[in-house]
């Protein structure tokens, strides 16, 4: 474990500093400094997305950046993912020059962090705090728990996650979900939630090793050092936040 540890100094340094950001953020808890904190991440996740989709359309940026401005105004903010879908259709159909690929960027990572943005504004700061130590605790546990003891490949797309690591991982996340769970939540709702969530984020990993596969790179991006990227820390996130907010609008 000490090995394991020593090995992984860098990311735990850049984890722990990150950590500390979000906290004093997430303290703060002011609806225009996480909209800011988003949009700053999103900038940068289009940008690497656009590598890992092999693709390069600069207006994407604008696009976005009217997407994120309104999305301060509109209170469900992941509705307009399909506003920005059909006026890209809308002129692709009329012009035929609009590169097709700026769908993917608009879907992965754009309408992730939309579902974020709204989750905080519906269910406040501890519903991103939950979110936050479950795909933690998932990524946390399965790695740890796969450095020590993982034996049995868990697919193709990642040939370095474990089964173990992923059961791990999904403990780890579960327990981590029942202590940090949102009030009118019960012990076995909060076990099923973070679960799921967990699951999803496992996902959110998986989908995005196969982005870079695809496209051939080891990280999304290098700006966090220890973890490569900003798709490369938030990939859980992308997904598991969606789960999140779709379960909580069924239950509460």
């Amino acid at each position: 474990m000490k090995e394991i540890i020593k090995s992984s100094s860098t990311r735990i340094k850049t984890g722990l500093a990150l950590l500390a950001g979000i906290l004093i953020i997430g303290y703060i808890d002011s609806f225009f400094l996480m909209w800011l904190l988003f949009g700053g991440l999103l900038v940068i996740a289009i940008s690497e997305s656009q590598k890992l989709y092999q693709m390069k359309v600069d207006s994407i940026y604008f696009y976005v950046g009217v997407l994120w401005f309104a999305a301060y105004f509109y209170p469900n903010a992941e509705d307009l993912t399909f506003i920005a879908a059909i006026i890209f259709a809308s002129i692709l159909a009329y012009t035929k020059t609009l590169d097709k690929k700026i769908f993917l960027p608009l879907f992965y990572p754009t309408a992730s962090f939309l579902f974020l943005l709204t989750l905080y504004a519906e269910y406040g700061v501890m519903s991103l705090l939950w979110l936050l130590v479950i795909v933690a605790g998932a990524d946390i546990g399965a790695y740890f728990v796969g450095k020590s003891m993982g034996k049995t490949k868990f697919c193709e797309t990642s040939p370095n996650k474990t089964v173990e690591g992923v059961a791990g991982g999904l403990l780890v996340a579960t327990l981590f979900g029942i202590v940090f769970a949102i009030d009118n939540i019960s012990i076995f709702g909060s076990i099923i939630i973070s679960l799921l969530v967990a699951l999803a984020s496992v996902f959110g990993d998986l989908f995005e090793s196969y982005l870079k596969r695809e496209a051939d790179v080891k990280d999304s991006g290098n700006i966090l050092p220890g973890h490569g990227g900003i798709l490369d820390r938030t990939d859980g996130y992308l997904f598991g936040g969606v789960v999140m907010l779709f379960i909580l609008r069924a239950v509460l």
